[in-house]
């Protein structure tokens, strides 16, 4: 692991005590120029994970409380008439910054959800027939509750498809559980946390992820994964086998590699595989996690 990646990690791990699988994910998902969806219930730490990252990577970052109410417009700006101007002037909603936390975004109408849509895919927002650019570096992480809770609206399939990873932290160990209880609050913890690097170095970082070599074996078995999927009526679009490169360029960088291994696309694929198959925690049961583990599991590495 590079010097500057068990950096990251170990302090990130200092919070997020007993999740380094779901924090490293977290980390694989931003440096493939992501964005990242965590669901799960209510204090589990999903907001303190998007804090202790913002503050471990030099991050400028806003936090947008998804409620029933929110309006399109409480996000992305709007233009207010200036009378002195005798003109429109556009004022930037919270989504001008480096990360925005979409806290329980699912408690929003649809409307006001797609309204992440082309921030998220294009790095841009259209107002009043205007375009304004987004900062760069721009990530979305958004938290959501499980869909059976109440006030909920589902995620569209558009939406869904946006966002590079969906990970879960699930309840901490009894010995992390233990230091949480026996040490300082997490807030405390988050607001201690230094810059590990500036933004200028996670660009470089981001870049350095293009360079890693993906060789052909490798890009034939991303098109076998993406060709199961498919077998079974709507599967895997290319968007979801571009993010499946990136994410494994992303976690052989992470782990030191000039080059992906197939070890690498099985470690990223079922958090970008399992919400584009289908709905985590429904009737089912975890219904599209088991469809990506069976189709890892039934295409052969060549």
């Amino acid at each position: 692991m590079p010097p500057i990646i068990s950096r990251i990690t170990t302090q990130l791990d200092s919070v997020i005590l007993g999740k380094p699988q779901a924090v490293r994910l977290a980390l694989c998902c931003l440096l493939a120029r992501g964005h990242l969806l965590i669901e799960d219930i209510p204090g589990v730490g999903k907001t303190t994970l998007a804090n202790a990252l913002a503050r471990t990577l030099g991050l400028d970052l806003r936090r947008v409380q998804f409620t029933s109410d929110l309006l399109p417009a409480d996000i992305i700006g709007n233009a207010i008439y200036d009378r002195e101007r005798q003109a429109f002037t556009f004022h930037p909603g919270p989504v001008f910054t480096h990360l925005v936390l979409a806290d329980e975004v699912n408690r929003a109408t649809p409307k006001t959800q797609s309204a992440l849509l082309e921030a998220m895919e294009e790095q841009q927002v259209s107002v009043d027939g205007r375009t304004h650019d987004l900062p760069n570096p721009f990530f979305v992480i958004a938290t959501q509750n499980p869909s059976h809770q109440i006030g909920t609206f589902p995620l569209p399939e558009s939406q869904l498809d946006r966002f590079l990873m969906r990970i879960e932290l699930g309840y901490p160990d009894r010995e992390a559980e233990r230091e949480m209880l026996r040490g300082p609050s997490r807030r405390r913890l988050v607001e201690a946390l230094e810059p590990v690097l500036t933004v200028v170095e996670l660009l470089d970082l981001q870049v350095a992820v293009e360079r890693i070599h993906v060789a052909e074996p490798i890009l034939d078995y991303l098109l076998d994964l993406m060709a199961r999927s498919r077998e079974r009526g709507r599967g895997l679009s290319p968007r979801a086998a571009l993010a499946l490169r990136r994410a494994s360029q992303a976690w052989a960088m992470m782990a030191g590699r000039a080059m992906v291994i197939p070890e690498d696309v099985q470690a990223v694929a079922p958090s970008i595989m399992g919400h584009r198959l289908g709905t985590w925690g429904d009737a089912s049961g975890h219904d599209g996690l088991t469809q990506a583990h069976e189709i890892l599991g039934s295409v052969a590495i060549s």
